[in-house]
């Protein structure tokens, strides 16, 4: 990465892990990264990894090159108003949160500054996240590269065109809580009958992540995995019955929905 200084204004799980994922991978010295957040608990833990804290969002702004925005989209409006008059349009601004746009951003700042947009997901703190990416078209190539790196050194990334990261928010930013959500119904079946929940709970992960790479390495699609493991008359076939009959495909299509729908109000 650059020589840039990087800032932080929140200090909560998304960016304690890209600050993680940066220290982790030597990116960049602690000494060139600053977090401004209420919690001094929070600020205290970031002064103990090398990691520079301010006092104010103003003073992080005028002193940072590229500042991430890792506060929550209810807190937008206040933050952005905090911060307006220290923004000039050398400063590069980064959203992570469910459906903040640039336009959003830029209208709260009251400057046409250079832009990425960034929906990343909690598995980032183990850095094996999962993060669709966007740019402005007046970020330098130079710019943008840094932000994308920042978030590529924890997982994948991907980038996509702004008008597809509303919807993208349902791929990637919410599912792990789908999969999650799969773990425990399965996990408590295996209770109800019997198997102690820590067992069935290794076994269910384990699985899940089997068949993540079996999805990622095999060539196959999901269709013909699925019909691999459904042999004629036996088991899978007759849970699959159960899972279709029931709608589960339709399920998860009007849940994908609805968490798109709740993207576009939360950016409104």
């Amino acid at each position: 990465m650059s020589e840039k200084k990087l800032g932080f204004i929140g200090a909560g799980n998304m960016a304690t892990a890209i600050i993680n994922g940066i220290l982790r991978n030597k990116a960049k010295p602690a000494d060139r990264i600053s977090v401004f957040d209420l919690d001094a608990e929070k600020l205290r833990m970031m002064r103990e990894n090398g990691v520079n804290t301010v006092s104010s969002g103003a003073e992080l702004v005028a002193d940072s090159d590229i500042i991430v925005l890792a506060v929550k989209p209810q807190n937008y409006d206040e933050v952005l108003r905090a911060i307006r008059s220290a923004v000039d349009e050398t400063k590069v601004f980064v959203t992570i949160a469910a459906g903040i746009s640039i336009d959003y951003v830029r209208h709260g700042l009251e400057k046409n500054c250079p832009m990425v947009r960034v929906m990343p997901n909690t598995p980032l703190l183990l850095g094996r996240g999962a993060t669709a990416i966007c740019r402005s078209d007046n970020i330098s190539d130079s710019d943008f590269e840094e932000v994308y790196n920042m978030f590529a050194l924890s997982g994948a990334a991907a980038i996509l065109p702004e008008s597809q990261m509303n919807a993208v928010i349902a791929v990637n930013g919410s599912s792990p809580a789908y999969f999650y959500l799969f773990a425990k119904a399965m996990t408590d079946y295996a209770v109800s009958v019997g198997i102690d929940r820590e067992v069935a709970l290794s076994l269910v992960c384990k699985t899940m992540e089997g068949s993540a790479e079996m999805l990622r390495s095999s060539g196959d699609t999901p269709e013909t995995l699925i019909q691999k493991v459904s042999s004629k008359g036996g088991t899978t076939i007759e849970a699959m019955k159960v899972f279709n009959e029931r709608g589960l495909p339709e399920i998860v299509n009007d849940a994908m929905a609805a968490c798109t729908k709740r993207a576009e109000e939360l950016g409104k």
